[in-house]
């Protein structure tokens, strides 16, 4: 923790202040969102499929406007978009805690998923142009302070449960209020082009659009990348799932272990990793090797899923959930390696150009496949269940994973994962009538 101390001074006050506030925004995000179902259900008596409604239309709001959101960062700047989706969080957390009828819930819903559309590009496009040359290392604290926010959430949230979910609402309001009037005052104004100012007219919105999907390095990215996103959400779907199977009433219990151990990894070994990993290993390689891990990190639960708890033995409970905690500790494992590169493969293919755009793109792919990869996997873990195939589920995951890392390796070997060379260098003949337009905005 003292490297990891020590690595935070070290970055100026604006750096620090988008850690402090990433730490916030899943503070509040965390206290609240894992008890909102039960309280929809059991304590609003609604109805399983509205429920379920509120939910997705809070997921859909979100994964399906980041690329608006990264867009908007680009044209009117970084700040604006960070400022603006804490004022929706502070709305939308607020409403939920004092409406009860579904319309209302509604709004809250999609007030709370669009501002994480808005600052969620902004917030990494921010960080990644004011760390410069250190985006590595930033992006490696920015994952810790990402993940002590999940830790710290859920219990602070459990905490204030005991009052009553009015009082969760109304304490994850004020933090993103709070986290408001600090980004208000404090956060400088940054553009993409580091003048301060918005740039809405130097370019129309469908030539942003268009250069970005034209992007095909940074598209393909994006693609092979989906996989490791499905793996990565596992620990909130299939490895609770697997906890509550081999441990039956003590699930709740099992589960808790794996997001603490799963965010103890992550603080406790992202700093060190990360710099040891900058000092022998490329970007590629680093994002081969952390997802080869992801993909390896199935396989104990492949080899054991037949386990289980009988007779209520202790002993036997613990032996039983092993396989499942060194999975967690194997898949974080290899999050941590790869997530500082894979933030800066991202404004490497952007060349620097248009980061949030396509961090917003980015972010909907991954959204996407979460969504479609989580229906997958509860679909083959019911099959399992019916087929009495308990290894299914993992080793569909590793399959996954093991398409992914192919695909990162290809990529790599090709030299996608490098920006574009010039397709010819400007000499004073020919400057005047073939400007490369690239360089209008550096």
């Amino acid at each position: 923790m003292k490297k990891t101390w020590m690595q935070f001074r070290s970055f100026d006050r604006c750096i620090q202040l988008l850690l402090v506030n990433q730490f916030g925004i899943n503070l509040g995000f965390y206290m609240l969102m894992p008890y909102l179902a039960n309280h929809l259900s059991g304590g609003l008596g609604m109805a399983a499929w509205t429920v379920g409604l509120v939910l997705g239309v809070r997921t859909l709001s979100q994964q399906g406007m980041f690329l608006v959101g990264g867009m908007l960062a680009d044209r009117l700047g970084y700040k604006p978009m960070i400022v603006a989706g804490c004022i929706l969080r502070t709305v939308g957390f607020g409403l939920l805690g004092f409406v009860n009828d579904l319309p209302m819930l509604l709004v809250a819903s999609v007030a709370t998923g669009l501002a994480g559309a808005l600052f969620n590009p902004a917030v990494r496009a921010y960080v990644a142009a004011e760390a410069g040359q250190r985006r590595v290392e930033a992006f490696a604290l920015f994952n810790v302070f990402y993940q002590v926010g999940i830790f710290v959430g859920p219990l602070v949230g459990l905490l204030l449960l005991t009052v009553n979910f009015r009082t969760v609402c109304s304490v994850a309001a004020a933090i993103f209020l709070l986290l408001t009037v600090v980004q208000i005052r404090a956060l400088p104004a940054r553009s993409p082009h580091g003048d301060g100012h918005s740039t809405a007219n130097r370019s129309g919105v469908g030539d942003d659009w268009r250069q970005v999907v034209g992007n095909r390095p940074f598209v393909w990215f994006a693609i092979a990348m989906v996989g490791s996103y499905v793996l990565s959400s596992q620990i909130y779907l299939a490895l609770p799932l697997q906890a509550a199977r081999v441990l039956g009433d003590a699930g709740n219990v099992g589960s808790s272990a794996l997001f603490a151990v799963s965010a103890l990894v992550a603080v406790l070994g992202q700093v060190r990793i990360t710099g040891w990993i900058k000092k022998r290993w490329s970007s590629a390689r680093a994002l081969v090797v952390g997802l080869a891990l992801m993909t390896a990190s199935f396989l104990p639960l492949a080899l054991t899923a037949g386990l289980n708890t009988p007779d209520g033995s202790m002993m036997l409970a613990v032996a039983a959930l092993t396989p499942t905690l060194v999975t967690t500790v194997v898949l974080t494992m290899g999050t941590v390696v790869a997530y500082p590169f894979e933030m800066d493969t991202i404004v490497v293919l952007a060349r620097d150009r248009l980061v949030a755009t396509h961090y917003g793109l980015y972010n909907t792919f991954s959204g996407i496949g979460i969504t479609v990869g989580n229906l997958a996997t509860g679909a083959v873990w019911g099959l399992a269940q019916e087929w009495a195939l308990p290894s299914l589920p993992w080793l569909a995951l590793t399959a996954t994973g093991v398409v992914c890392t192919a695909a990162i390796a290809i990529l790599a070997r090709s030299h996608r994962l490098q920006p574009p060379a010039p397709t010819a260098p400007l000499t004073p003949a020919t400057t005047a009538t073939h400007r490369d337009p690239s360089h209008d905005e550096q």
